[in-house]
């Protein structure tokens, strides 16, 4: 199918998964693997167009942080797929690097960043002795012992509308008086004892996997990993909860721990009016 000029374009909304330690992020970059260019190369190829279509991401992910739940939208000519056929025709080119868990036909009014009213991140922390050579593509290794009580505290001090300038880099050509401000509507920490965790459990009383979710209406640049690493050093009894409060008052980046590593954090779902979670399959657990 050759696209042509006044062919009939359709809007459809896509809902992915990816493994992010294999592109540098998800924008297009030229000579270097995205998430974007991926997809819009396999997108091309299926609508049988001159040219890879645009795509439209809720929220542009960094090189090496993963996603369950990243939503695009698209707008190609009218084609012989459904949503199912869709999905299956991508994701024979795509996976597993790239699965779409979902697509839909929208209105030409849905726009995957612009109607987004809020974003759901999770973050691993292997918090053990020793590292765990499964759980390193996808949790950061922290061997020293943190206190998940004083992390908890401090977290509950990120709920609300902040100027979180302290814990973003901010964009290019920007004005550094300007706020950046996000409003966090969660901020939740739990252990996880899953199967992954067991086998090190066994022999390594100490080992944990601590999982930290949060919920925004927007995030900025490096923001959850900055506020994780910063997180840590409170586990760790070198800040607390009034230190937090005092660096976001501080607006300043200065003297900020490095972020945590890309590999540990993951999008997890994105929110829309029309739904609390798009496009989720039947059975299947984006969140």
């Amino acid at each position: 199918m050759e696209q042509s000029a006044g062919a009939a374009v359709q809007r459809w909304r896509l809902l992915l998964a990816y493994d992010g330690a294999a592109f540098r992020g998800f924008a297009v970059q030229p000579e270097v693997p995205t998430v974007a260019g991926a997809l819009r190369e396999a997108l091309g190829r299926t609508a049988r167009l001159d040219e890879p279509p645009f795509v439209t991401c809720a929220g542009r992910t960094d090189a090496g942080v993963h996603a369950r739940g990243q939503v695009v939208h698209v707008d190609l000519p009218r084609l012989d797929y459904d949503g199912p056929g869709l999905a299956r025709a991508l994701n024979r080119q795509l996976a597993p690097s790239v699965v779409v868990l979902g697509a839909e036909e929208v209105s030409p009014e849905f726009d995957a960043r612009r109607s987004a009213t809020g974003r759901a991140y999770r973050y691993l922390i292997w918090n053990a002795p020793a590292a765990d050579p499964l759980l390193d593509p996808v949790a950061w290794h922290v061997p020293h012992e943190l206190d998940l009580g004083s992390i908890r505290t401090a977290s509950d001090v990120l709920l609300g509308s902040h100027d979180f300038r302290s814990f973003c880099r901010r964009p290019p050509s920007t004005d550094a008086s300007e706020p950046i401000v996000r409003r966090v509507t969660s901020a939740r920490w739990s252990v996880d004892r899953g199967p992954e965790a067991l086998d090190a459990a066994r022999y390594e009383s100490a080992a944990r996997l601590l999982r930290f979710d949060i919920t925004a209406s927007s995030f900025c640049h490096q923001m959850v990993r900055s506020l994780v690493a910063t997180l840590v050093e409170v586990g760790r009894g070198r800040q607390n909860a009034a230190s937090l409060m005092a660096r976001l008052r501080a607006t300043s980046r200065q003297g900020l721990p490095e972020p945590a590593p890309a590999q540990g954090l993951c999008l997890i779902s994105v929110e829309y009016e029309d739904r609390a979670r798009p496009m989720e399959q039947e059975g299947l657990d984006v969140g």
